[in-house]
C-alpha cells in the first residue's frame, strides 16, 4: 500500500501549482470556473488544465474538495504560512547546505532591502535570539 505525502512533507509546488494555489488562498472556496475568472486575461488556462492542477493538489494533500452539483469547491487545506515556512526549509536544506545564516546572508547581500526591512529583520532575529 502505498502512503500520500503529507502536505507537510511534501515537494515545493509547481509553477503552476503556486499560481492557482495563490488564488485559493486569495479567494477561499473556488470552484475552477473561480480560478479561471481570477486569472489575468493574459493567462490562457483551459477548464480541464486547471481541473486537472487542482485534482494534483488535492492528491499532494494540499487542497480538500467537496462535491458540489457537477462539479467540485476546493479549498485550502494547508495555509499560506505553512507553506511558506516548508518551502523555506526545503531552500536551506537543499540549496543551503542546511545553513540557514547561509540564506539570510544571501538575502541580505541579494535583494535590496530598505531601513524599514533590515530594522525589522534585527528585530525578528533579536527576538529569536533571546529563545536560545
Amino acid at each position: 500500500m502505498t502512503k500520500s505525502p503529507s502536505a507537510e512533507e511534501s515537494k515545493p509546488l509547481t509553477p503552476v501549482e503556486l499560481e492557482l494555489m495563490q488564488l485559493v488562498w486569495r479567494l477561499g472556496e473556488v470552484s475552477v470556473a473561480d480560478v479561471l475568472a481570477a486569472l489575468p486575461p493574459e493567462r490562457k488556462l483551459a477548464y480541464t488544465s486547471v481541473s486537472t492542477v487542482l485534482r494534483i493538489l488535492e492528491q499532494k494533500g494540499v487542497v480538500l474538495s467537496r462535491k458540489e452539483g457537477r462539479g467540485h469547491l476546493y479549498s485550502a487545506r494547508l495555509s499560506r504560512e505553512a507553506y511558506e515556512a516548508q518551502s523555506v526549509r526545503h531552500l536551506v536544506a537543499t540549496v543551503f547546505d542546511g545553513t540557514p545564516s547561509s540564506l539570510v546572508a544571501r538575502l541580505v547581500e541579494a535583494v535590496p532591502l530598505s531601513a524599514e526591512e533590515v530594522e525589522q529583520i534585527r528585530k525578528l532575529l533579536g527576538r529569536k535570539g533571546g529563545r536560545g
